[in-house]
């Protein structure tokens, strides 16, 4: 009997062992940039680019964004389980997104991802001169008196963030990432509470300036 339950430890342990090193060994697989390429070209292209540099600001540029963050918003799209197994509401709301995010797996995601890093940037450049400097300070300094830290303490001096952390938004299209500040001081995007509670200190002319002065670096 006692054999038998030492058979018996030892067969789960080795099971459990190796259902590990499976999903260790699947995560350590390098992603596909040609199954990422072809899920763009049918899926992505026609508002981020082919090449990840969206035509126009109402569409992020994704070309040279870390794959990691990438990753992580596409699954902000898609609905999760609460603690009890209820649906939860996507961290992001865009109905577009939601539907597109809904159709890909874990690894088409992190196939498209990876494919979009992998391109290069064209960048955007500021419109407004008269923010610059304003847009300068903030981004260096930020707004001490609101106790708003300085941009690039998180996405760097030129804007390139960190991988899965912070994106980097130098050359990003000024407009786009105004909206998103925007959302994030509404409440409409919830992914990052972070930035929610910067945003909310910023006003709307902190917000543009910030937002143009990001889109001018490289």
């Amino acid at each position: 009997m006692r054999l038998h339950i030492l058979s018996l430890f030892a067969a789960l342990s080795f099971a459990a062992s190796s259902s590990a090193f499976a999903q260790t060994a699947k995560a350590s697989v390098a992603p596909d940039l040609a199954k990422g390429g072809a899920i763009v070209t049918q899926v992505c292209a026609a508002c981020h680019g082919a090449d990840g540099n969206a035509s126009g600001a109402a569409n992020p540029k994704l070309a040279g964004q870390h794959p990691e963050y990438l990753a992580k918003q596409l699954h902000n799209f898609k609905p999760s389980k609460d603690a009890k197994g209820a649906d939860k509401a996507p961290e992001r709301a865009n109905a577009v997104m939601a539907g597109f995010a809904a159709a890909l797996s874990a690894d088409d995601i992190r196939n498209v991802s990876a494919y979009y890093g992998a391109q290069t940037l064209k960048p955007a450049s500021g419109k407004n001169a008269d923010l610059k400097k304003l847009g300068e300070k903030i981004w260096r300094g930020g707004i001490a008196d609101k106790g708003v830290a300085a941009c690039a303490s998180c996405h760097g001096p030129a804007g390139k963030g960190m991988p899965s952390q912070f994106p980097s938004l130098g050359g990003q299209w000024g407009e786009y990432t105004e909206a998103q500040l925007t959302s994030f001081r509404q409440g409409g995007r919830k992914n990052s509470v972070q930035m929610t509670a910067i945003a909310a200190k910023m006003s709307d002319e902190e917000i543009k300036a910030v937002s143009d002065y990001a889109a001018s670096l490289r």
